[in-house]
């Protein structure tokens, strides 16, 4: 909803818990309003796909790959303006709360790298057995493709049992992601919350 009270990290969380997260219109809109969608996209984590092309890539090791090291970077990056996605849902207000979430281990990127270039990479918010992923962003070809693949390892090796992707996209469709009614994807959380898995350093 618009205008709503300042919010702070601990209603983030909060929200989460409950299936809702907050977007705004625009990156220079500092209003926040509340979405949870009637189909939510999910990624099972036992059927997670990896085309053969992208398991090459992979293979090869293009990028070098890594966690927590840039969040603030790798948020900054997926709200900038690309081609196609001219604008952003990502504000300042977003930016506020997330690197609040990450100072207190509740957030997480997963980075990759050319030399010293970030190059791709993406984030979420962890919470119990869930994982939220926010958004990705890639300025090499894989790169963000790459980070999901090295984000669903780290995922499995933590016990997380839930990788909520929040919409299903064409992009996001090729890895065995799905969509689910809110009711369904609300009891899959809720199972998800009482799970103790923990991010692995």
């Amino acid at each position: 909803m618009h205008g709503t009270p300042k919010v702070t990290p601990d209603i983030l969380l909060s929200a989460y818990a409950q299936g809702l997260f907050p977007m705004a219109e625009r990156r220079d809109d500092p209003a926040l309003y509340w979405v949870s969608p009637e189909q939510r996209g999910i990624i099972p984590l036992e059927t997670f796909h990896v085309p053969h092309r992208l398991a090459r890539t992979v293979r090869a090791g293009r990028f070098t790959v890594t966690a927590n090291r840039a969040f603030t970077d790798v948020m900054k990056a997926c709200a900038a303006p690309r081609p196609g996605h001219e604008e952003s849902w990502i504000n300042d207000e977003i930016l506020r709360l997330y690197t609040a979430l990450h100072a207190g281990r509740h957030a997480h990127s997963v980075e990759c790298w050319q030399g010293d270039e970030l190059v791709g990479g993406l984030y979420g918010v962890s919470l119990g057995g869930a994982f939220f992923g926010e958004s990705m962003f890639s300025v090499e070809r894989d790169a963000s493709k790459v980070a999901l693949v090295h984000l669903v390892s780290k995922l499995k090796a933590g016990g997380f049992t839930l990788l909520d992707t929040q919409f299903l996209t064409p992009h996001l469709a090729q890895f065995g992601t799905l969509e689910i009614p809110r009711l369904a994807y609300l009891e899959k959380l809720q199972a998800a919350l009482a799970v103790n898995a923990a991010w692995p350093d």
